[in-house]
């Protein structure tokens, strides 16, 4: 169904300017996210970025745009090959056990699916045609080591986007270093072969792609060029899209991605997450603590171009407003969704370059007003407004859980049917006023972690 599109004003980090949204083609969106190198198991950082960009797919589908989202696999990588050599198995065993681990974190996450996942590997004959192009176009040579490198001194836009110059690189920024290399900031577009690598047939001989070239290849092959937006994390500004940027025009001699979207990092206790620093975390291992609702409202508490903050204290207080959220919409009736001012508040922010926090704010709103109309008796009123906050929240990916269900979780029906049963003892202990009794049995609740709710006439409970 096509809907009548509001005006979408996105932050777009080549310019450093807010724009207005105009796609390439009227009514549709091609995006292309920077997706997971596939050597280890994704990390609580990776899932910020695919949260993030889930999170503007879903909206904006809902708003009636058709999206055509790519996400790639980085399934060749100096990476991937160092850990298959210190395992003693393939490039090929590796990626496969670890494409197969993303997609259960991303599965548990309640992510979905992009449209397309090419893998590097299935992209070689486009990648060799786009480095021949670039050498035809005078802006790639092939040096001395055998390596097919770029010319960055020739592409005169180079540093746009992370906005630095060529000196101040070559003085201070990591670059590639190379034997054979013009110049050090010049990078590889592809790798002549070692004994103990992957590698393919080239007109330059037998090899492997760089990095940087198999995004630029993947991207264009499945979106054109130019595309609408292209996304990833901060951490790949510079040098991975710089590159991109600068080996795609090259190629081509055209444009390469409209809009860039980049997404703040994930800090844990306020450092950069490190294994050396011990504050590294797998999704699975945080998924093991932590719902995947709640960390999908943590990763969009704060807006998508700035830092988060994992710290245990931080997720506590996320939870306590999801319990709140979920506690306006326990025990209402069904009611049909019906238009309201809180809807087109909720869809200004998200229409403002994806301000979730806002957006969360409005939620947050809605929540108070259900509590009031319950107070004043206007049940109905309640249930409308209740059945607009969980589909606004769909976007979000959370409140679509039962209530009673997510207050129960992780609770054994052992446990829920003693609980249970101190409540009717409890409701008859009232009954028969027998008043300390009835106080006995909730503080034993208590003690359970169990909090009890009186209120229209029915007793409710939840842990804390």
């Amino acid at each position: 169904m096509n809907k009548e599109k509001k005006m979408l004003n996105l932050y777009d980090s080549l310019s450093g300017e807010k724009r207005e949204f105009i796609p390439i083609t009227p009514n549709e969106i091609s995006i292309y996210c920077c997706g997971i190198t596939v050597y280890d198991y994704c990390h609580i950082g990776h899932a910020r970025s695919i949260i993030v960009f889930d999170v503007i797919v879903r909206y904006l589908r809902s708003q009636g745009w058709k999206v055509n989202y790519v996400r790639n696999i980085t399934d060749v990588d100096d990476k991937i090959i160092k850990r298959a050599n210190e395992n003693k198995e393939s490039c090929e065993n590796l990626t496969e056990r670890f494409i197969t681990a993303m997609h259960e974190d991303e599965k548990a996450l309640d992510i979905l699916p992009p449209d397309h996942e090419p893998r590097a590997t299935e992209y070689m004959p486009r990648i060799i045609a786009l480095i021949d192009s670039i050498i035809e176009r005078s802006y790639g040579y092939v040096a001395d080591s055998g390596d097919v490198c770029f010319d960055v001194r020739r592409f005169e836009k180079y540093g746009a986007l992370s906005r630095r110059n060529i000196e101040d690189l070559i003085a201070g920024a990591r670059v590639e270093i190379g034997a054979g290399k013009r110049d050090p900031l010049d990078f590889v577009l592809w790798k002549k072969a070692k004994s103990d690598e992957p590698h393919w047939d080239s007109p330059w001989g037998i090899g492997r792609p760089g990095w940087h070239i198999e995004c630029s290849a993947m991207s264009t092959a499945l979106l054109g060029i130019p595309f609408d937006i292209h996304g990833g994390g901060m951490d790949l500004k510079f040098p991975h899209h710089e590159n991109e940027i600068a080996q795609s025009c090259a190629a081509s001699n055209d444009g390469f991605a409209n809009y860039w979207m980049h997404v703040g990092l994930l800090n844990v206790n306020g450092e950069k997450m490190s294994k050396s620093l011990g504050n590294f975390f797998t999704i699975r291992e945080v998924l093991e603590k932590y719902d995947a609702e709640l960390i999908r409202y943590f990763m969009i508490s704060g807006h998508y171009r700035s830092p988060v903050n994992y710290a245990e204290e931080n997720l506590s207080q996320l939870q306590s407003g999801l319990d709140r959220l979920y506690l306006a919409l326990r025990d209402l009736p069904g009611a049909a969704d019906e238009k309201n001012d809180f809807e087109e508040k909720f869809h200004a922010a998200m229409q403002d370059d994806f301000n979730t926090p806002l957006a969360m704010s409005v939620l947050f709103d809605m929540a108070h007003e259900i509590q009031r109309l319950r107070e004043q008796g206007e049940i109905m009123v309640a249930a409308k407004l209740g059945k607009s906050m969980v589909k606004l929240a769909g976007v979000f990916g959370f409140l679509q859980k039962d209530p009673n269900t997510y207050f129960h979780a992780e609770i054994s029906s052992d446990e829920i049917e003693k609980i249970e049963a101190l409540i009717a003892e409890r409701q008859q202990a009232r009954a028969d006023k027998n008043w300390q009794r009835a106080d006995e049995i909730r503080d034993v609740l208590k003690a359970m972690n169990i909090v009890i709710e009186d209120a229209s006439g029915k007793t409710t409970w939840r842990r804390i």
